[in-house]
């Protein structure tokens, strides 16, 4: 019977050493497609075979966060499996009467003292038990206070350094901001330990015992950058699929603890295999559904407004390509009036999401701008919108309750939280899990006034005869997903002129 021996390279990777006719066997268990492989440059050019292998015949070399399904993969051919290492988040150091540590911090919120909802205290203590996971838990749910809590932890226990990665420059501050609003009235900890590194800011070595970066300041220091970090955590993981990112979780080799925390994963195997490669098996904390039944978060109230165009546009679109029909979508004049009269109707802070700066987002803006009123607030957010420029129209947002914001989905579909925000418009066609989530969680922070949030999501039907467009297949796939995950949506059919 065949013998497979787990080694330890490092934090960031195991050896698997077998025979080589097993190594083989194990590369073709771990290594699959890209999901869009056939679309890509280096695979039309035949440089690449549109694979990605986990599993390196040469080194034997796996990504750590894959043992679990070693055993998996000897259990189904009945091959033996030995460790010769013991604790690689395998087993934990901490039990549950450690937990007893969460009682010695003083969280607020908003300058109020708070106590972390049971759910994030069972995240805590799943993630210092394993050393390692994704963890899955929806916008809205207290993602920071859990991060936070991981990194009070390590300070008081580990004399090493934290690292934690967060995709944008926005959400570095964010961070910073929470980790000093949870901290405003506990004496043992300043957010002062933390340090900032973002485009315009200060990249040299630091003191500070947590770092807080987005991955594009840092993936290509020198490898040794990275030793002194003994915790490493990714915030909205389902970023770090990129071959940078994947450079800087195996840099982190002295990395006993990683975490990678994300509403959602896309649903593929292969984007599912790369994260836990990266941090660990994946833990689901709690769902947004049940963050509304426990009225954690606001209520979710999803209107799917089909719109219903003429049969001159749709022979039109029929013959168009993707590209072509999202471009006479964005540009049609009468679906843009329409958005503009839907969020002008409107009660409450409103925010519409948008995916082409000047093809779309600017021209609504534009339209709103003309027809608004001299008392309620418009802003336009785009990636060329300064990151503090954008945190001042969030704050400002809150205290709001009539205000508009214009944003695209790169800055404003992910991570970034709004209190007090009480309707979404999906302006533009998506069909991503990811993004339509993640848009979704804008609005689930609760409001002051209690209100619930609704969301309007634009589905257009261009179909013609028995041939669908495709924004409409990807409309249907969104309201696939909304059956999944138990959210409550009506459809509504809207003729455009």
């Amino acid at each position: 019977m065949e013998t497979l021996i787990i080694k330890k390279k490092d934090e960031a990777q195991i050896i698997v050493d077998c025979e080589p006719g097993v190594a083989r066997e194990l590369s073709d268990f771990f290594t699959f497609f890209v999901p869009g492989y056939k679309f890509m440059p280096a695979y039309k050019n035949r440089i690449w075979d549109g694979k990605i292998r986990l599993y390196d015949t040469r080194t034997k070399t796996l990504p750590g966060g894959l043992i679990a399904y070693i055993r998996e993969f000897c259990d189904a051919r009945e091959y033996n499996l030995l460790f010769e290492i013991s604790d690689y988040g395998l087993a934990g150091e901490v039990d549950e009467t450690d937990m007893s540590f969460i009682n010695d911090y003083t969280y607020t919120v908003n300058g109020e003292i708070v106590e972390p909802y049971d759910y994030q205290i069972d995240a805590v203590r799943y993630g210092l038990n394993n050393k390692r996971g994704i963890l899955l838990s929806p916008t809205a749910s207290g993602k920071s206070l859990i991060i936070y809590s991981y990194v009070r932890w390590f300070l008081d226990n580990s004399d090493k350094d934290i690292l934690l990665v967060v995709p944008t420059t926005s959400l570095v501050e964010q961070m910073y901001s929470d980790f000093a609003d949870y901290s405003s009235k506990d004496s043992n900890f300043s957010v002062d330990c933390c340090h900032k590194i973002y485009s315009g800011k200060d990249r040299n070595d630091t003191n500070n015992r947590v770092v807080i970066t987005t991955w594009q300041s840092i993936y290509k220091l020198p490898k040794q950058w990275f030793n002194r970090f003994g915790m490493v955590i990714g915030d909205e993981a389902h970023n770090f699929k990129a071959k940078s990112l994947t450079t800087i979780l195996t840099n982190c080799t002295e990395a006993e603890y990683r975490f990678g925390l994300t509403g959602t994963l896309d649903g593929t195997q292969t984007h599912k295999l790369v994260l836990e490669g990266l941090f660990g098996p994946v833990y689901k904390v709690i769902t947004t559904k049940q963050l509304m039944d426990n009225d954690t978060v606001a209520k979710l109230d999803i209107k799917v407004l089909v719109l219903k165009y003429k049969d001159e546009y749709r022979k039109y679109v029929n013959k168009t390509k993707y590209q072509e029909e999202v471009d006479f979508i964005v540009g049609y004049q009468s679906r843009n009036a329409f958005i503009k009269n839907l969020v002008l109707d409107l009660d409450g802070n409103s925010l519409i999401l948008y995916n082409y700066v000047e093809k779309h987002g600017k021209p609504l803006y534009n339209l709103i701008s003309e027809h608004i009123s001299n008392d309620r607030k418009l802003f336009f957010v785009s990636g060329a919108v300064d990151v503090d420029t954008r945190e001042q129209i969030r704050a400002i947002t809150e205290k709001e309750k009539n205000a508009i914001i214009v944003a695209s989905l790169g800055t404003f579909s992910t991570g970034i939280n709004i209190r007090n925000l009480h309707n979404v418009i999906f302006a533009s066609p998506s069909k991503s899990q990811i993004k339509v989530l993640q848009s979704i969680g804008r609005g689930l922070r609760k409001a002051d006034d209690g209100r619930n949030t609704t969301l309007y999501d634009l589905a257009d039907d261009l179909q013609w005869k028995k041939r669908k467009n495709y924004t409409l297949e990807h409309a249907g796939v969104r309201i696939t997903l909304y059956t999944k995950e138990h959210f409550d949506y009506k459809i509504y059919e809207v003729d455009l002129p």
